[in-house]
């Protein structure tokens, strides 16, 4: 009884935090031994959880204003001269107004900033389309030299800043603003591997950031329910994409399903279905994400039931692909 309690005390104060809360608590630590650590915020602090930060460390923050495009181009400065700069900007706004900037600034002149893209997909929810990020994935992956990564929970987030914080090349790290939950599975991560979160063999749920929990909650129905057994992957970096998991997983497995809060299109799930089809590695595939049509509003939640990202539609999606 008293290993329980220690148990769930311990479960629990993984679970207390969003990503973001995990993001800002990392940046402090490093912050606190690198005066190189700068943080580029475009009028952000507060939805970022950045407050803190730039009350401890005044003189390692850049507040830029609403001007997303001057936000990349300053970090852009810092990094050239030799700064670890973190661009903290809305991830609606950062992949679209200042696109250009991310592709030239950053990208093409291999200046390593950390772009960081908060409250992305739908976690401004009722705010509507102008504020959804259902993009990101999709244009920056047409984006040479840079990173992509979506964390699933306070681990992957901690190690993800910490990797970033010492990259020679660009990132874009994308975090949304739920209370993340502690994820079972293997405690490595590193940019371009996939973490698996539980081992199957019927059928591959392959998610990424906030989408991971719900396809873990979906193989455990499935397990339950009908007796299925279901690999779990968080493929928290959408570039590179784990090309070795992926083609070792697609093996062993008798369909995949891709879950993410983004676009159908051009994300995770046509990242992992253009690798397998030109490698000859065919079999039931289902992209699960938002559809290329107007999206719904309300909240998070609200949302992802309505378009299936759930863990009864996901286990729904898996037990009519293995038919």
């Amino acid at each position: 009884m008293k290993q329980d309690m220690i148990a769930e005390a311990e479960n629990k104060s993984q679970t207390d935090k969003a990503n973001l809360e995990v993001f800002a608590q990392t940046l402090e630590e490093l912050a606190t031994t690198d005066r190189d650590v700068v943080v580029v915020t475009s009028d952000s602090r507060g939805s970022g959880k950045l407050v803190g930060f730039g009350q401890k460390f005044p003189e390692q923050t850049v507040e830029i204003g609403i001007a997303e495009q001057n936000l990349v181009g300053v970090a852009a400065g810092l990094a050239s001269a030799g700064k670890k700069a973190f661009a903290v900007s809305p991830a609606c706004f950062l992949t679209a107004r200042a696109l250009e900037q991310i592709k030239n600034d950053v990208a093409y002149s291999d200046n390593p900033v950390k772009l960081i893209g908060i409250s992305a997909g739908v976690s401004y929810g009722a705010l509507g389309s102008t504020h959804h990020s259902l993009h990101d994935f999709a244009v920056l992956r047409a984006i040479n030299n840079l990173v992509i990564a979506a964390p699933a929970d306070n681990y992957e987030t901690a190690e993800a800043i910490k990797l970033a914080a010492k990259a020679n090349h660009p990132v874009y790290l994308r975090f949304g603003k739920k209370v993340m939950p502690k994820l079972p599975g293997n405690q490595s991560f590193e940019f371009g591997k996939g973490r698996v979160i539980k081992e199957g063999s019927d059928i591959a749920l392959i998610a990424t950031g906030e989408t991971v929990y719900p396809a873990l909650q979906a193989a455990e129905i499935l397990e339950q329910e009908n007796n299925i057994s279901a690999t779990v992957i968080s493929m928290h970096t959408i570039k590179p994409l784990d090309h070795a998991q992926l083609a070792s997983t697609a093996k062993k497995c008798k369909a995949i399903i891709t879950v993410e809060e983004h676009s159908v299109n051009g994300g995770l799930g046509e990242a992992c279905a253009s690798f397998l089809l030109q490698n000859n590695l065919s079999l039931p595939f289902k992209i699960m994400g938002i559809p290329d049509e107007y999206t719904v509003t309300g909240s998070q939640t609200e949302i992802f039931e309505h378009y299936g990202i759930s863990k009864s539609g996901i286990a729904k999606e898996a037990v009519a692909l293995l038919k």
